[in-house]
């Protein structure tokens, strides 16, 4: 039989005074972030689960009551609800190779030791980035008109009579909406020539020994060492696109135009919410979106032990 004092030896070391003391600045320091994570996250996140189990909706004037999960079996039958779910994965799947690859080129350029003045493309990329949003909206919303845009003018040049109707053809309007993207992409660029400056150059002249190309260096040095952010952009792609919501918003005034091709689901949440003020099916639609994004980050992360790699990690 073990006695107590031992036993509380073998258990949590006590703490001195001074790493009390240290312990107690620090909460203090990240107290603000404590604070500000449960009002405006933790908390928002139990209450529209609570509102998921009930029928508040602020247009009808039906008493408060427990409904269970009536939300998430109307869900189930919301075809709506699916279909913009739908029109989500599909962009998603144009936009996010995208923005995840186009950036990592362009940084690679500005990378590169033959480029010169590296320094002014790097502030000309990111410019746009800092621009308000909504202003660049309307600028792409009138460069991509069909009628008076130069991009269609230039295309018109080249020879071809009828340029695609960027953002009223719904066979070209997610292409349109990913130019508009393209825009933005000055910050995904600043965090990969971050990674990039972190390679140790003394690898790449390794790989020049062994006789190792340009493309062959590309592939076995540069890309595994900063794979950690490849995978950073990547599940931040994911989010921001299963998110996307606010340029649909601004370009259609939430309509969905044309045919239905730009009614995203993050937008059926928002006028769930604030058109139609069905507060109770609005955050049963927003737990769904939290859901698949939680799978698809969690996919995200198991897969990463097979391609991501981390200086020092054991293998």
């Amino acid at each position: 039989m073990t006695a107590p004092g031992v036993a509380r030896s073998l258990g949590r070391p006590r703490l001195s005074g001074l790493a009390w003391r240290r312990a107690r600045w620090g909460y203090l320091f990240i107290a603000p972030w404590l604070i500000g994570f449960f009002l405006f996250t933790a908390f928002p996140m139990v209450a529209t689960f609570v509102f998921s189990l009930t029928n508040v909706n602020l247009a009808q004037t039906e008493p408060l009551r427990f409904v269970g999960l009536d939300n998430y079996e109307h869900l189930l039958n919301d075809h709506q609800a699916w279909d913009a779910l739908a029109v989500t994965l599909k962009f998603a799947l144009l936009a996010l190779p995208v923005a995840v690859c186009l950036p990592l080129l362009v940084a690679l350029l500005l990378h590169s030791r033959h480029l010169r003045g590296s320094s002014g493309f790097r502030i000309l990329f990111y410019l746009p980035y800092v621009i308000p949003f909504v202003a660049g909206v309307f600028i792409w919303r009138d460069m991509l008109n069909v009628d008076s845009g130069w991009i269609d003018g230039l295309i018109r040049v080249l020879g071809v009579q009828h340029p695609p109707d960027w953002l009223q053809d719904p066979t070209w309007i997610y292409t349109g909406l990913v130019l508009m993207g393209i825009w933005g992409i000055g910050a995904g660029i600043i965090v990969y020539l971050a990674g990039l400056k972190g390679v140790p150059t003394e690898l790449y002249d390794a790989a020049l020994i062994d006789g190792a190309g340009a493309f062959a260096s590309l592939r076995h040095v540069t890309l595994p060492l900063i794979s950690p952010v490849i995978f950073y952009t990547l599940v931040l792609g994911v989010v921001e696109v299963l998110q996307y919501f606010l340029v649909p918003l601004v370009l259609k005034n939430g309509t969905g135009e044309p045919g239905g091709t730009t009614l995203f689901y993050n937008l059926y949440i928002y006028k769930t919410f604030f058109t139609f003020q069905n507060m109770s099916y609005g955050a049963t639609l927003a737990w769904l979106l939290f859901a698949i994004s939680l799978v698809v980050t969690l996919l995200l992360f198991r897969s990463s032990r097979r391609w991501v790699y981390y200086a020092g990690e054991a293998r």
